[in-house]
């Protein structure tokens, strides 16, 4: 069970959620609300599964503080009890501390000393950029990080979303992925306790509590992945990456008037090549969408891209595939194939994560 324990700052309208994604990560989570909390929000905004409590059903396994208050730090970093959840605090129990403080409280020096204690003392402070509490997903991948999930300790790199190849300055090939996947990818990873950096190309909303990285094209792909591979265990290539980019692309705009013209393509640069050449040990989940039976081209992809595992899904089949909710893969090692049935994106990314978990333990 994990206690939140929520202080009264503007912080705590996050709360819920923070509550409800440490939940859906399989966690049971109980919420103590710390005097005046309730002027901010109620016990109400906590739906089931997640519960208000005047005290613990029991010893926690992890106690985190969120929104916390410049005088929750200073009873932390003294060994006083700190509010309701004060007496949790203890035994080897893991505490988290969000604090939500303004620019200028969060330069006193009283302050900083007090973050410098809790940090020494060995509670895992999680800050965000700039003024206030750090982000819902920031939140969430410090608490599961810090808990030890079977994860952590490791960096997944995740591409997401579809490449666009420029035609003039307004147009460009590209394909439908609406990199579902790719976050549903990254988002279990975090919950499982990884450290996740995501390369997204011409993705519409950032994923929460990752690194992140914005691509358009191929090139640009390729380059960040390279870039970024090299301090990750394991890269999944969730990404619909585009086969082919004009070989002229105009610098303005095509024009009716100019009449019918041929575009020429050229092949776009192998990602997965250029990757495995620097980095011959790093763990590659490839993904290949195909018409049909995708067995048989994730089979291909396997042997000829230098993957560990590959990811095959029929995008011809209604709801499934492209910007819907919903995939079913089969998920192709060297050692066989396994299906995995129609579910969302998130259980069927759980299921590929855990093929993931098992080819790093049998590598290593």
């Amino acid at each position: 069970m994990i206690l939140v324990s929520v202080g009264p700052t503007a912080g705590a309208l996050s709360a819920p959620a923070i509550a409800r994604e440490l939940a859906a990560a399989g966690h049971e989570v109980q919420v103590i609300l710390e005097p005046n909390t309730e002027r901010f929000v109620g016990p109400g905004a906590f739906a089931p599964p997640t519960g208000v409590v005047e005290a613990p059903s029991g010893v926690p396994k992890a106690v985190l503080f969120a929104p916390a208050t410049s005088g929750t730090l200073s009873r932390l970093a003294r060994g006083l009890e700190a509010g309701p959840a004060g007496a949790s605090v203890g035994g080897g129990v893991p505490v988290f501390v969000a604090p939500d403080l303004d620019a200028d409280t969060a330069s006193n020096p009283a302050v900083r000393a007090n973050l410098a204690a809790l940090a020494a003392d060995g509670r895992r402070v999680v800050v965000g950029v700039g003024e206030g509490m750090a982000g819902v997903g920031e939140v969430v991948a410090g608490v599961l990080g810090g808990m030890g999930g079977p994860m952590a300790g490791l960096r997944v790199l995740v591409t997401a979303g579809g490449t666009h190849e420029p035609l003039d300055s307004v147009r460009f090939i590209g394909n439908r992925s609406s990199g579902k996947m790719g976050l549903a990818l990254a988002r279990e990873a975090l919950r499982l306790g990884a450290q996740v950096d995501v390369v997204a190309a011409n993705v519409g909303t950032q994923e929460p509590g990752v690194g992140w990285s914005d691509v358009e094209t191929v090139e640009q792909l390729r380059d960040e992945v390279v870039r970024l591979a090299g301090g990750a265990d394991a890269l999944v290539m969730a990404a619909a990456v585009s086969d082919f980019t004009p070989a002229s692309p105009v610098r303005e705009k095509i024009r009716r008037s100019h009449g019918v013209r041929s575009v020429e393509l050229e092949p776009t640069p192998d990602v997965l090549k250029a990757v495995r050449e620097k980095n011959p040990d790093l763990f590659v989940v490839g993904f290949a969408a195909t018409h049909g039976d995708p067995v048989v081209d994730a089979r291909e992809k396997l042997l000829s891209k230098g993957a560990d595992i590959v990811v095959g899904n029929d995008i011809s089949l209604q709801g499934l595939g492209f910007g819907a909710e919903e995939n079913e893969v089969y998920v192709v090692a060297r050692g066989g194939e396994r299906f995995v049935p129609r579910a969302s994106k998130a259980e069927v990314a759980r299921e590929i994560l855990n093929d993931v978990l098992t080819g790093l333990k049998e590598e290593r």
